[in-house]
């Protein structure tokens, strides 16, 4: 007699588990599920200090290439849905310029770019955000992008020292786009 209660408990306890309150389970909401998380990354920097733009003849003292495959990336490519890219010029010299960033395809086109025309020193930091998506420019430029050149002219003269402690040409570009992974 001694194990009927026992046995009695452990009746009543299944007895209990099973007329528990329960939600029937929802295995749709998975569908209805909206996951878009913003990335953002740095694109490029680069800085010239001032004796090297007066070092170099003729007008162009910088052009380059650079491969960017981020952007064409199958998952990237595939999920992106919008987002802005920022550009920010700050120019210390004695030097007016002229400074050009495009995005290239794989062939070398130019699909997008952004030009700054920059005074000399002193002048405020140039920044601009330029916006793909449904209300910008088109996603395509991002998508097919797999190279950046960037380019810049010194619209001065090549004796000039600023006054300025280290004159330097600092170009930076960062990009935010939103994914949609659902």
């Amino acid at each position: 007699m001694k194990y009927i209660p026992k046995n009695l408990l452990a009746i009543l306890f299944c007895a209990g588990i099973l007329s528990s309150c329960a939600e029937k389970q929802d295995f749709d909401q998975f569908d209805n599920l909206d996951i878009t998380p913003t990335a953002e990354a740095s694109i490029l920097y680069l800085e010239t200090p001032e004796r090297i733009i007066n070092e170099v003849n003729g007008i162009n003292f910088f052009s380059q290439i650079f491969n960017f495959d981020a952007f064409n990336e199958q998952f990237f490519a595939d999920n992106v849905l919008d987002g802005v890219v920022t550009y920010e010029v700050e120019n210390t010299t004695s030097k007016p310029l002229d400074i050009t960033f495009e995005f290239l395809d794989d062939l070398g086109n130019s699909l997008d770019s952004e030009n700054f025309s920059v005074n000399a020193a002193p002048t405020a930091i140039l920044r601009r955000e330029i916006a793909y998506g449904p209300a910008g420019r088109s996603l395509d430029i991002i998508r097919n992008t797999s190279a950046i050149r960037v380019s810049a002219i010194n619209l001065g003269d090549n004796t000039s020292v600023s006054a300025l402690p280290n004159p330097t040409v600092f170009l930076r570009s960062s990009a935010k786009f939103r994914i949609g992974l659902k």
